[in-house]
């Protein structure tokens, strides 16, 4: 029982601070590193005390887990390569389509370089490879934070009673079509719409999208049209038409809301793979509202989950560098210790 209490006490000192940092403002980043600390400090401590009971018991749990890791992995990196091939071939060739492909690619070369390095026992390269494997062991653990709270945060409802409704655009077909990814956000914004109508509610809907250099018209347009196709009153909507990112999206779209009514609430739409990214941009750019999401295919969903994260790296790009070059740091001055 002693052997658990550390690890209890660590879990729940990661809880509370979820719990405040989640009630606070549930569109940080850091929630999801609060959280993961929690579960796997809860699993030390059943770990703990399953040893309490039972060593032998415990130890079977522990080897299970690790040796659990080599076939998730395996799986994990031919799921990737699959997928990658089916978006090749249902997207197009597109930079933004092959990052599965590429994940599962890399996967593959990593075994395989950590293999023939242990073969040649050549010490530069080994401390290439210990500078490898710890840059891929922190953002690996990065990625996890991230997928988790993107779950967590996509399956947690908004308030209701909001006076707007932001739809995020996300390109055109044909320069003036609306894709499937686009009308799944609409469709979700019409849910949104249909709900607060039963409570009472008649918030206004605002498209946000500016033009793209193929397009016939501005995304916002389209989007609205679409709506009104749909029976939404053109009256309800609002149409914000300068963005370009996503950023804009929801700068643009809250001085709209701000002059309409100071002191608003809305509900921002996007799709499920974008709804944290979505979330975090929408508190740097000062909405007063959160992110839902809408469904999404499921072969393209592994693809846009790692641009997001990809992208969020990059929103961070001085503190990763300054982490990764620490590692590799650590591991050259180890070599020569």
């Amino acid at each position: 029982m002693r052997a658990a209490a550390i690890p209890f006490a660590i879990a729940a000192v990661c809880c509370v601070a979820f719990l405040v940092s989640f009630l606070r403002d549930r569109r940080r980043l850091r929630n999801g590193f609060y959280l993961f600390f929690a579960l796997l400090f809860l699993g030390v401590t059943l770990i703990a005390l399953l040893a309490s009971v039972s060593p032998e018991a415990a130890g079977m749990v522990a080897v299970g887990v690790l040796l659990l890791m080599v076939p998730t992995a395996l799986a994990l990196t031919v799921f990737l390569i699959c997928n990658g091939i089916t978006m090749l071939r249902r997207e197009g060739r597109r930079p933004a389509n092959i990052l599965s492909l590429l994940t599962g690619i890399g996967i593959c070369a990593l075994i395989a370089f950590n293999a023939t390095v242990t073969q040649l026992a050549w010490e530069p390269l080994d401390i290439l490879r210990s500078s490898l494997n710890g840059i891929v062991v922190y953002v690996s653990f990065l990625f996890v934070c991230f997928l988790l709270y993107s779950i967590v945060y996509g399956r947690i409802g908004t308030k209701k009673g909001v006076d707007f409704v932001v739809v995020l655009g996300s390109g055109l077909l044909d320069g003036h079509r609306v894709p499937p990814l686009l009308a799944s956000r609409l469709k979700r914004a019409e849910r949104v719409v249909d709900s607060e109508a039963r409570r009472g509610g008649e918030p206004m809907v605002v498209t946000s999208g500016g033009q793209g250099p193929d397009e016939d018209l501005p995304e916002s347009h389209a989007m609205a049209d679409y709506l009104v196709e749909a029976g939404l009153p053109r009256e309800r909507i609002l149409v914000e038409d300068r963005s370009t990112t996503t950023f804009e999206n929801l700068t643009f779209s809250a001085e709209i809301m701000r002059q309409r009514k100071p002191g608003y609430r809305c509900t921002v739409v996007t799709n499920n793979f974008h709804v944290l990214r979505a979330a975090l941009i929408a508190r740097r750019a000062e909405v007063n509202g959160q992110v839902v999401g809408s469904p999404t295919a499921w072969y393209f969903w592994p693809s846009a989950t790692i641009r997001e994260f990809v992208a969020i790296l990059v929103d961070h790009k001085i503190k990763n560098l300054v982490i990764c070059g620490l590692i590799v740091l650590s591991q050259v001055s180890r070599a020569f210790h």
